[in-house]
């Protein structure tokens, strides 16, 4: 959420970048809500005033027992003007809330400004591999290996969903816990293990709602909903609280399953694993100074570029423009694996600084050591990385003419050893 003052300050900034992101959005209600509410404000100020001299002036009648009837009378009516004011401040400020709740992020002046075609690639890793035969897509390659079944899957819940078996089923797990050991043993994130469900204020902290609600799985019956990402948990862990200056950074990493109903994007990328309503990832969190949130964004960014190097993963990284950008993120960096079968750059993280952004909807502050100010935290996160889709470009990259797949060696140690999944 941005700061209204900020908002009345600089709205030509905020013009420019909502019009950057390709939305539209009326100012008028804002501004016409907050300037009824700086007169009620004001009014309430004066009546307040008032109401309190009344009331010396009732007690010094009283002490000099005259009558003060006629005074009661008034201060009477003064209270009752200021309920009333009051009650119109509450219904003035509800309306404000909800508008400042659909203002996106401010985008950092360093992105591209335009729509994905101006996504800008910053650096790239890796060799892609060649092949002496026609590589396979995943979906062939599991087929034929027999370890992940999509026709039961839909079976049992609906297209676009997995179940993975056998060597699939120990792939998955393995990649989550090289993962898991990689960002709490190297690079120094705690690991904490959240709930998949979460309430309303917990989603609209991180910015999902109210904007991405049909995106959302919810149980109606209790306002709840799949969690979309471990970011929306784990950055609401000190959702209401305030962190003493000495305590941060604080990272976290967490693994989780994700939910997301993909609403508006049926047809699109439908087949095997590419797009998918239910994936596991590895989710990395941080909660920094403010004046320290760019480094740690690029440290952030290179804990999950680590991921795909030590698996041996051809990968880019690429800035996204400003209409790619998300509601919350005012800079967001995408890491993308390339698959050989389907010959694509597949989207495996997300590196994003929210500044405080996240923290000013969740009410997460700081408080400084020496002057004992409280502002609000920089939150960040990325994935570190996603699944399936890293999944696809093991299976893609690492594939042999027998339709085998060599197990990258880092894995290999969570998989008894073996060095290659093959046909039984």
């Amino acid at each position: 959420m941005l700061d209204l003052k900020f908002i009345r300050e600089s709205p030509d900034l905020v013009k420019k970048s909502i019009k950057d992101r390709g939305l539209k959005l009326d100012w008028d209600d804002l501004i016409k809500f907050d300037d009824s509410r700086r007169k009620v404000l004001s009014e309430l100020e004066n009546l307040r005033a008032e109401k309190n001299k009344a009331n010396d002036e009732i007690t010094a009648l009283l002490k000099a027992r005259k009558d003060a009837k006629q005074k009661i009378s008034s201060m009477k009516k003064i209270a009752e003007s200021i309920d009333q004011l009051e009650e119109k401040l509450k219904e003035i400020n509800a309306e404000l809330d909800k508008l400042l709740l659909v203002i996106p992020n401010i985008p950092h002046a360093s992105i591209p400004v335009g729509d994905a075609s101006c996504k800008k690639t910053v650096r790239s890793w890796g060799e892609l591999p060649k092949f002496d035969f026609k590589p396979a897509s995943h979906i062939e390659l599991s087929q034929h290996l027999d370890i992940i079944d999509f026709g039961r899957a839909a079976k049992i819940t609906g297209s676009n969903f997995i179940l993975y078996k056998g060597w699939g089923a120990r792939l998955e797990r393995a990649l989550i816990n090289f993962m898991l050991d990689l960002h709490t043993k190297k690079h120094g994130y705690t690991e904490v293990f959240p709930p998949f469900l979460v309430n309303r204020p917990a989603m609209t902290g991180t910015g999902q709602l109210p904007k991405l609600e049909e995106d959302m799985y919810r149980l109606k019956d209790d306002d709840l909903f799949l969690i979309p990402t471990a970011e929306v948990p784990v950055t609401n862990i000190f959702r209401d609280e305030i962190l003493n200056e000495d305590e941060l950074p604080i990272y976290y990493t967490a693994y989780t399953a994700c939910f997301r109903r993909e609403a508006g994007s049926y047809g699109k990328d439908t087949k095997g694993l590419i797009r998918v309503h239910q994936f596991d990832k590895v989710e990395l969190v941080k909660f920094v100074k403010p004046e320290n949130s760019y480094e740690e964004l690029e440290k952030l960014v290179r804990d999950a570029e680590e991921v795909l190097q030590i698996l041996g993963l051809p990968y880019r990284v690429a800035m996204l423009p400003t209409e790619d950008l998300s509601f919350a993120a005012s800079i967001c960096y995408d890491l993308e694996a390339y698959a050989a079968g389907i010959d694509q750059w597949l989207e495996v993280s997300s590196c994003s600084n929210f500044e405080s952004f996240q923290a000013r909807r969740a009410n997460i502050k700081l408080r400084r050591k020496d002057t004992k100010k409280l502002e609000f935290v920089h939150t960040l996160n990325g994935s570190g990385v996603a699944l399936a889709r890293t999944v696809i470009a093991i299976l893609e990259n690492y594939q042999q003419k027998d339709s085998s797949v060599i197990i990258p060696e880092a894995l290999r140690p969570y998989l008894d050893g073996n060095e290659r999944i093959s046909q039984k």
